[in-house]
């Protein structure tokens, strides 16, 4: 005979506000079965959870019911305090009378009369609950970091610290990301390079870091503990293990007139190249497209060039490598792909692809920056005259309305690196005049609105609150802009020297095949979606997989440090067990009703059910060896699809089956 015990939250007035909730206990007290039924301000509490185990132990309950807020919210206390009393905590069931009743309507019958039904339809579940008991899987005890930015080299140096091996993997020939390429850093004006080159040289050096440069992922399977991922390792066509980095064959190359995509194309570079000074690792590569011996080899000729291997003392030029794969296996992993800026070549408008004096932000960073193409001498792409008027336009593919071009979203840090770039520009060069178009200024973080200040106030730039409708090059080698000027409520003509576009910032383009290998949400601009937006903000809702930086959206160095950290704590956190829990609100099948058709397995997005032949008693003692279903339990993830997907009604899930589901139904009818 089940006992059930029913306990209906205020949650202040989150509920109390909308619903009776002295009539819902009462009500729910009525239902045959339940044997304890009240209601209290928070459930959750410490008082509150002391009253539920109370309660069990003193009524002897066989489950409890909490009607109260989302189970997405407390689930896992209320389980918790179950256990504590005593109790399976898979026999605690909690009705959602918040996010789905009191918070979605107005009138408080109707709202009572709601959480009543919702209340006895998790009722008539408890009753069929059947105790459950969680698995043990091992551990691998190593992790993967995805991205070598300074988001991947954090969260890589602070597992590494943690005294555990950490593959770091970048898609690029050296770690650093867009962090390297940037010249100074808001709001103070740090050097990029100072602060971001000493972790790149601690990530090379660290013994528990090995970085996998110039590689992607291209495979993952498995679950949490036990991640078996493909790596491919392109060819450098220069063998790592001998390379120097004295950078003798970029001296000597001849093809000297390959496009730098680490300066954006600004300049070039030869075809086998060190992207930077202080690269990490400091291994040459050689770019098979521009490389005359290359492209000669594949036309059967290997006569050709060769200048590099020729002078290299250390014989690590190798042109008959190839790409590789290698499988390795991780306990966690973190995914830190970045951002890239969105293609501006459809903004016709702005001049950009018209005129090459009209450049990135990302672009005009690097023709600051000391190390970039024009050592720090701000110059015109053009003609490399020095620009006395430079216009700044904001937004440039954000906050766009238009459906098909640009994003809705804010990129929410172009307002500060705008007036960073102002700043020093005035500062550097004081005869040069900025214009900076805006829609609004937004500056929410510590210091910043000081910092916007302090570049309208201390340096003199005009800021103009208005869109540029746009930009025309002009015959004398100037740039027409054309705008508005809400303020002033008039149309602004500005004859610049150049045009600096704060283009929007989206989601790397390897995030969602990745996301698709690692069976993990996103959202519909491509960003990485967190499995509690304040509660799991660097958790993804695939178990062991967590997320740090701007593959969640755009942000500043600091928050993508601070977020780092946290995904590399939460998977540290991981590494420490030597065995995990799985869930035991798992897919079983009925090996008797299953007809090993397989649907189930195609929609499984776990990868979770396989198949194998078992024998079975057949009539007159015979053996009848048949194809049936199994659920790896430490995979599956309990979504359910299998059981929609199943023809023979052989799949179920473990607390949530068939019965409890109609058994729900059926209360509320």
């Amino acid at each position: 005979m089940e006992r059930i015990g029913v306990f209906v939250c205020h949650c202040g007035t989150n509920i109390a506000g909308t619903v009776d909730v002295a009539k819902v206990a009462e009500e729910l007290g009525k239902v045959p079965g339940v044997v304890y039924s009240t209601h209290y301000t928070y459930m959750c509490s410490s008082a509150g959870q002391a009253m539920i185990e109370e309660r069990i132990k003193e009524d002897k309950l066989t489950g409890v019911v909490l009607c109260s807020c989302s189970p997405r919210m407390h689930e896992k206390t209320f389980r918790a305090c179950a256990e504590r009393a005593g109790l399976n905590p898979y026999k605690v069931e909690v009705a959602n009378i918040r996010e789905q009743c009191s918070w979605v309507m107005k009138d408080m019958a109707d709202a009572t009369e709601k959480a009543v039904a919702l209340g006895k339809a998790a009722i008539a579940k408890s009753i069929l609950d059947t105790p459950l008991t969680p698995g043990e899987t091992p551990m691998t005890k190593r992790a993967l970091v995805i991205g070598g930015g300074i988001a991947g080299i954090t969260a890589a140096l602070d597992i590494a610290e943690a005294g555990f091996p950490v593959d770091l993997v970048e898609k690029k020939p050296t770690v650093g990301g867009k962090m390297a390429m940037l010249d100074k850093t808001f709001p103070t004006l740090d050097c990029a390079s100072c602060i971001v080159t000493p972790r790149m040289t601690e990530v090379g050096q660290n013994p528990n870091i090995r970085i996998l440069s110039y590689s992607e992922v291209t495979g993952v399977t498995g679950y949490i503990g036990n991640f078996t991922v493909d790596i491919k390792r392109k060819a450098r066509y220069v063998d790592e293990t001998k390379c120097t980095g004295c950078g003798e064959c970029t001296e000597k190359c001849p093809m000297k007139k390959v496009p730098n995509d680490f300066n954006l194309n600004l300049n070039n570079k030869t075809a086998v190249y060190i992207p930077f000074a202080q690269a990490v690792p400091k291994i040459a590569t050689i770019d098979a497209n521009y490389c005359l011996h290359m492209k000669a080899l594949k036309n059967g000729k290997d006569n050709v060039c060769g200048m590099c291997q020729k002078v290299c003392g250390a014989g690590a030029i190798n042109f008959n490598a190839k790409d590789e794969v290698i499988t390795e296996k991780y306990g966690a992993i973190v995914v830190a792909t970045g951002y890239n800026m969105i293609d501006l070549k459809p903004y016709a408008e702005f001049g950009y692809g018209l005129s090459k004096d009209v450049v990135s932000s990302l672009e005009y960073e690097r023709l600051m920056n000391a190390s970039g193409p024009t050592g720090g001498h701000l110059l015109r792409p053009s003609d490399g005259v020095a620009p006395k008027k430079i216009v700044f336009i904001q937004c440039v593919g954000s906050r766009c309305s238009a459906e098909g071009k640009g994003n809705q979203y804010c990129s929410k840090v172009c307002c500060m690196y705008t007036a960073k770039q102002t700043i020093l520009t005035r500062d550097h060069w004081p005869d040069t005049e900025c214009y900076v178009f805006y829609i609004d200024v937004r500056t929410p973080g510590k210091q910043f609105d000081e910092f916007y200040r302090r570049a309208v106030e201390q340096y003199g730039v005009h800021y103009i609150k208005g869109m540029v409708g746009k930009v025309t090059p002009q015959s004398n080698g100037k740039l027409d802009v054309q705008g508005s000027d809400l303020i002033l409520n008039k149309q602004v003509h500005i004859e610049a020297d150049m045009v600096v576009l704060a283009g929007s910032l989206e989601a790397d383009e390897t995030a969602r095949p990745l996301a698709t290998m690692l069976t993990t949400s996103m959202d519909n601009d491509d960003f990485f979606l967190e499995a509690h937006v304040k509660l799991r903000p660097v958790e993804s809702p695939t178990a062991g997989i967590f997320l740090a930086g701007a593959c969640l959206g755009p942000k500043d160095i600091p928050e993508t440090v601070a977020q780092s950290s946290g995904a590399a704590a939460k998977a540290i956190c991981l590494l420490v067990k030597d065995k995990l829990k799985n869930n035991p609100c798992t897919a079983k099948p009925d090996e008797n009703a299953c007809n090993g058709c397989g649907q189930c397995a195609n929609v499984c997005p776990y990868g979770a059910i396989s198949y194998v032949d078992k024998d079975f008693r057949g009539p007159n003692r015979t053996t009848i060896t048949r194809h049936v279903s199994q659920v790896n339990s430490a995979m599956c993830q309990g979504c359910g699809a299998c059981t929609v997907a199943c023809p023979s009604g052989a799949m179920d899930l473990q607390g949530f089956s068939n019965k409890q589901i109609l058994a729900e139904v059926d209360s509320v009818l």
